[in-house]
């Protein structure tokens, strides 16, 4: 038999070593901390056992090290590498601590609740429009005021709501925007909330919010016909998944995305930013190499988030993106799930007001579940199924089950629809976000290539909005107690690494006899 003709002889598969890096050790130990910290603090023994665990773990990583450093001693290296591993977990423990009581800070008001009628402030993120034409908003406090011209010191982020009639002109300045908002505070579940009545602009944003804010309205205007006639069918939406402004796409659409089970898809996130920076990779590679390139990249994704905003999802990608630039230039190594960890706690220590926000769990959750439990899918899958197929089934999969507990906990549902209909929605929603881009090019070029592109988009609107709507026919399952489908979930991945580690183990033996 001709060597062409021969079959290829298999490679033996080697076991991979999961080990546990400082990284994700440290991200876990700030995750403890962040979260349970003001579960310990609220009850009589929480700080004595706060205190016991630190104790705990210093006592440990004092033990520890004390082993590695008696010469002579043949000493494990699994004690050298936990050791390490302990002063990560002490070290993530403190810093999440430290962000848990920053993210904490509770709002001040120089006078009693019940009398405050008037709050003063700075925008400090761009207002968005709800259903019936009112606003919200969140204000970074300066003051706050009652009846008789009273005014006192008032320090916090305070969510306004406004009414309809204020909601062009907030949006018009931006933010930013130094405003007084008169009206009535009002305490709910999650703090304090004014409604206001009435709504005026004391001071215009900085040189540069300015700009920024003419620069994203006249990009959201883009999206509208050249001919000054209504705007296209799919304006609103590629104003979601480029720019993030949701206020005019149509609520049955947004009901569909929801129903699917592909909501993600609506939220900026790795996915927006990955196709932006491709189509830069994939315009300047050849010109300028990949890591130039990459810098290039860089500076692009850099002010399209400074357009868009600080969103939880968005931040937590552009942290990941520029640490993975730096570990292309040499300068630092790491595996994904370490540059996922990394990006955690660099959020987490600046971005701390985020971290009990929905969709930053969401978020970090779903990518930790794409990169383990949706790996390991993939190695299971592979030669079994095609590529593209396996990848991304195991993405979508595994994303589904890290995120299904938290999603149970705040809605009190579960769609498994969404695992098939994001193999579907992903690829084509990619596809529209790439025609939008070509759209807002082509809308600075002498050219009349308009028509052609918005024939294109709305046919693909059209498929994307089809696919949403029969997958959110499917009925879901309303579920109220998380603690049975997080029980489900861990037990879900412990089966699918034994089946792994069993797949494994046949290959090997199947290759050493050939």
């Amino acid at each position: 038999m001709p060597p062409s003709a021969q079959s290829p002889v298999p490679v033996p598969v080697q076991p991979e070593k999961n080990l546990p890096m400082p990284a994700l050790s440290a991200a876990l130990g700030m995750a403890l901390s962040y979260y349970f910290y003001p579960l310990l603090v609220s009850v009589s023994w929480g700080r004595f056992l706060l205190l016991f665990l630190l104790f705990l773990l210093v006592g440990i990583v004092s033990f520890l090290r004390a082993l590695c450093l008696f010469p002579g001693e043949n000493v494990p290296a699994f004690i050298s590498r936990m050791s390490i591993l302990a002063v990560a977990v002490l070290a993530g423990f403190v810093l999440g601590i430290a962000a848990g009581r920053t993210s904490t800070a509770s709002i001040t008001m120089g006078l009693p609740a019940e009398r405050v009628a008037s709050v003063s402030g700075v925008l400090i993120e761009d207002p968005r429009s709800l259903q019936g034409g009112s606003g919200l908003g969140i204000l970074k406090l300066k003051a706050c005021g009652a009846q008789g011209g009273l005014r006192a010191t008032a320090r916090g982020r305070l969510t306004v709501f406004f009414p309809a009639d204020s909601i062009p002109r907030l949006k018009e300045f931006g933010r930013g925007c130094e405003i007084l908002a008169e009206g009535r505070l009002s305490q709910g579940s999650r703090g304090f909330l004014f409604s206001a009545a009435s709504v005026h602009i004391v001071k215009a944003a900085p040189a540069l919010e300015s700009f920024r804010t003419d620069l994203r309205m006249k990009l959201l205007l883009k999206f509208q016909s050249r001919q000054g006639t209504r705007p296209p069918v799919w304006g609103s939406l590629a104003s979601a998944l480029l720019l993030g402004v949701r206020d005019d796409l149509d609520t049955d659409l947004s009901a569909a995305f929801r129903n699917s089970g592909c909501a993600h898809i609506l939220a900026l996130s790795g996915m927006h930013l990955a196709i932006v920076s491709g189509v830069l990779a994939f315009l300047f590679r050849r010109l300028m190499g990949m890591r130039w390139a990459s810098l290039v990249g860089t500076v692009f994704i850099l002010l399209y988030v400074f357009v868009v905003g600080p969103q939880p999802s968005l931040v937590r990608s552009i942290i990941m993106y520029l640490i993975g630039t730096f570990a292309l230039w040499g300068l630092l190594k790491g595996k994904p799930i370490s540059l996922l960890c990394m990006a955690f706690i660099v959020q987490l220590l600046f971005q701390s007001e985020t971290g009990t926000s929905l969709s930053f769990i969401l978020s970090y959750l779903a990518l930790m579940g794409i990169l383990t439990l949706g790996e390991d899918l993939r190695v299971l899958f592979r030669s079994r199924l095609p590529e593209i197929v396996s990848r991304c089934f195991s993405a979508s999969l595994g994303a589904f089950v890290f995120t299904a507990p938290v999603v149970v906990l705040f809605f009190g549902s579960l769609r498994p629809i969404g695992i098939i209909a994001g193999l579907l929605a992903v690829p084509i929603s990619s596809l529209f976000i790439v025609l939008s881009l070509a759209v807002l090019v082509v809308s600075f070029l002498p050219l009349p290539l308009w028509g052609v592109f918005d024939f294109m988009l709305t046919w693909v609107y059209r498929l994307l909005e089809l696919t949403v709507s029969l997958a959110g026919r499917v009925r879901g399952f309303s579920i109220s107690n998380p603690i049975p489908v997080l029980v489900f979930s861990v037990l879900f991945w412990l089966l699918i690494l034994f089946i792994k580690r069993q797949d494994d183990t046949y290959r090997n033996s199947i290759a050493s006899f050939d």
